[in-house]
């Protein structure tokens, strides 16, 4: 199985480098991320099901806004996320599947709090025919 992401320190925040064989792979891959942060996700089933779409003016945005409406899910939902069906547009555009469940704190031990998403150093780019995206959070 090949990488997904690559996680880094930040002057008071934590930083992702995410890997993905295409656009698709790429946003599920960031999530999958950003919710590893969180909690284990050996400790989350995919017992619930919602799709979420999300549209921006590139592909930076669109990054930063599917992240942080998930983020807001979890907040406000209390939907801890797991599985991520990801299907991006030409406009920047995406239409996703996300599989995961409620949160419980006496099984999901919580590691870290994110605030949220920032736009400090952020980037998408294809790189030896794969793409790379680098996000920090706000913690």
């Amino acid at each position: 199985m090949k990488k997904k992401f690559d996680i880094f320190e930040h002057t008071a925040d934590v930083g992702i480098i995410v890997y993905g064989a295409g656009r698709d792979e790429l946003f599920s891959n960031a999530a999958y991320a950003m919710f590893s942060l969180i909690t284990d996700l050996d400790d989350v089933t995919s017992s619930e099901r919602i799709e979420i779409e999300v549209e921006a003016d590139d592909l930076e945005i669109l990054l930063v806004d599917w992240l942080s409406r998930l983020l807001f899910i979890y907040e406000t939902e209390e939907l801890i996320p797991k599985e991520f069906k990801v299907i991006t547009g030409d406009k920047p555009s995406l239409k996703a599947e996300v599989y995961g469940e409620k949160l419980d704190l006496n099984k999901h031990k919580i590691n870290l709090l994110i605030k949220g998403v920032t736009y400090h150093q952020l980037y998408i780019k294809q790189k030896d025919h794969r793409w790379e995206a680098r996000v920090i959070f706000d913690i």
